[in-house]
C-alpha cells in the first residue's frame, strides 16, 4: 500500500498490486459539475491480492467498499474467485454470456494456462485482433446478456445496492471499460475525457503484465498480437459508441431503450454521482 495520491481525475491507484484500479471521480460532467470522488471505482480482478486477508481488508477499507460488481463469466469466476470480502455485497453479472467466444471472456485462460498460448495465438492471427475486439465491443451494446447485465449494474448504482461500489472483469479494460465509458458519458463528461480514462489502461496495466508477455513469447506466441488484446485501442471503444449511435441515436436513448432506464432514472444517477 502507498499513500493516497492527490485527487485528480484518473489518478494512479493507491494500491500497488492493483495498477488498473482507479476512482471515476473528478471528471467534469453536466453543467460543469464534477463526478464525485469515492463513490465508484473500476478495477481488474483481484488475483494479485492472493490469499492475504490483511491486504484484502485494507483494500476494502481504503475504498470503503459496500458493493462489488463482477462482470466475468462463471468459468472465469470459478477459476479465479473474488476474495471473501467482509460486509461487501457481491453482484455477479455475466456480460458476455451471449458471446462466450469473445476475446475478453478467454483472457483468464491465457493469463494462467501456458498450454493454451499456442491455440490462442493462432486464433488471434487468423481472425484479426482489431476486428475481433470491435465485434466484442459492439456486443456490449447489442447482446441481451450485456443489456441485462449493465441494466442491473446501473439499477444498483441508482440505489438498489449500497455505495461506494467497485466494478471489474478480468483485466479491467473491456467489459469494465464500456461500463466506465457509458457511465461517464451519461454524467455528461466530454468524449475526449471518456477516451482519456479508457486509454489509461495502456499506461497502468500493460507494463504490469510484462511477465505475461514474456511467458507468451517463450511459448511461441506473438507479443504484438497479445498487446492488441491486453491493451486498449480507441477504435475498440469507438465501435461501441458507433453501435449506440446506429441502434439508439444517443447515449440517453441507449440507457432508455437498451438498458430500460428512463429519463427520471438517468437524472437520478446524475444527482447521485455529480457534485452539486
Amino acid at each position: 500500500m502507498t499513500e493516497q495520491p492527490a485527487r485528480t481525475p484518473g489518478a494512479p491507484s493507491s494500491i500497488d498490486v492493483l495498477p488498473n484500479l482507479r476512482d471515476l471521480g473528478g471528471w467534469v460532467g453536466a453543467d460543469g459539475r464534477p463526478v464525485r470522488y469515492g463513490l465508484l471505482f473500476r478495477s481488474t480482478d483481484f488475483r494479485s491480492l492472493g490469499d492475504d486477508g490483511t491486504l484484502i481488508g485494507k483494500v476494502a477499507d481504503s475504498l470503503d467498499l459496500r458493493t462489488v460488481y463482477d462482470f466475468r463469466s462463471a468459468a472465469e469466476t470459478t477459476a479465479m474467485p473474488d476474495p471473501k470480502w467482509h460486509d461487501v455485497a457481491e453482484v455477479h453479472l455475466d456480460i458476455l454470456a451471449d458471446s462466450e467466444m469473445a476475446v475478453p471472456a478467454n483472457l483468464a485462460t491465457v493469463l494462467t494456462d501456458p498450454a493454451a498460448i499456442g491455440e490462442f495465438n493462432k486464433y488471434l492471427a487468423g481472425d484479426g485482433v482489431g476486428d475481433l475486439m470491435a465485434t466484442t465491443y459492439r456486443g456490449f451494446v447489442n447482446t441481451g446478456s450485456a443489456r441485462e447485465g449493465y441494466s442491473r449494474f446501473y439499477r444498483g448504482l441508482l440505489g438498489e445496492d449500497r455505495s461506494p461500489s467497485l466494478f471489474h472483469c478480468t483485466t479491467g479494460k473491456d467489459r469494465t471499460g464500456w461500463a466506465a465509458a457509458s457511465f461517464l458519458s451519461l454524467m455528461g463528461v466530454s468524449r475526449d475525457d471518456v477516451f482519456h480514462d479508457y486509454l489509461l489502461t495502456n499506461d497502468r496495466l500493460v507494463p504490469a503484465l510484462a511477465p505475461v508477455f514474456a511467458k507468451f513469447e517463450e511459448a511461441g506466441g506473438d507479443p504484438d498480437l497479445l498487446n492488441e488484446v491486453l491493451g486498449v485501442r480507441a477504435a475498440y471503444l469507438e465501435a461501441a459508441f458507433d453501435e449506440v449511435d446506429s441502434l439508439h441515436g444517443s447515449i440517453e436513448a441507449y440507457f432508455a431503450d437498451g438498458l430500460k432506464l428512463d429519463a427520471t432514472a438517468q437524472q437520478g444517477l446524475r444527482e447521485r454521482f455529480l457534485d452539486s
